[in-house]
């Protein structure tokens, strides 16, 4: 089972990347590896001119077309996910997301931002092939406390939602896959 785990924030520090990293270790506690793409850490000119020649570029994309499970974790700003995450998205082929599960998680500043993930993520999740998505997890800033050494703290209740959240990645992860496809019979 392949989870690769997308950072969209580009701030380096961030309630989203936090978030993630909460998700990361409910996820290895069921036994699920990961890897991470920071999408802060692509190259900007490669990703803003969709140069599909650089390599950091083209790895990512194989990045997410290796990956069984898709887990986003955004920021929600102007009640929309992140526009580095929206550039991403654009350079994934129409079918990039064929066959895959996608669990988003976002951070905002407060719940009235709640639903930015169900009608703004989703459909484009969706539109790109997806059609398994785990119950995703939103958080606000009151969710994800900065603690005094400058880290963030994930509250009780969105630890629990992630738990949830990591469960479902595991039933829906497939248990062995078949060294050669069966043989069809007529």
């Amino acid at each position: 089972m392949s989870v690769l785990l997308i950072a969209a924030s580009p701030s380096l520090h961030s309630r989203s990347g936090a978030l993630l990293g909460a998700a990361a270790q409910r996820l290895h506690h069921h036994g699920l590896p990961t890897r991470t793409l920071k999408l802060r850490d692509l190259p900007a000119q490669p990703l803003l001119h969709a140069d599909f020649e650089d390599a950091t570029l083209r790895q990512a994309l194989a990045a997410v077309a290796e990956a069984r499970t898709i887990v986003i974790a955004t920021p929600i700003y102007k009640a929309a996910y992140s526009g580095l995450l929206k550039i991403f998205l654009d350079l994934l082929p129409q079918d990039g997301l064929a066959g895959k599960s996608v669990w988003t998680l976002a951070t905002g500043g407060s719940l009235a931002h709640l639903l930015a993930l169900d009608y703004g993520l989703l459909p484009v999740l969706s539109a790109l092939g997806a059609r398994s998505h785990i119950d995703g997890v939103y958080a606000a800033d009151a969710h994800i406390a900065r603690t005094p050494t400058g880290d963030y703290q994930v509250g009780d209740d969105i630890l629990r939602r992630l738990s949830l959240g990591a469960a479902q990645v595991l039933e829906r992860s497939p248990r062995s896959a078949p060294a050669t496809p069966p043989a069809l019979v007529l």
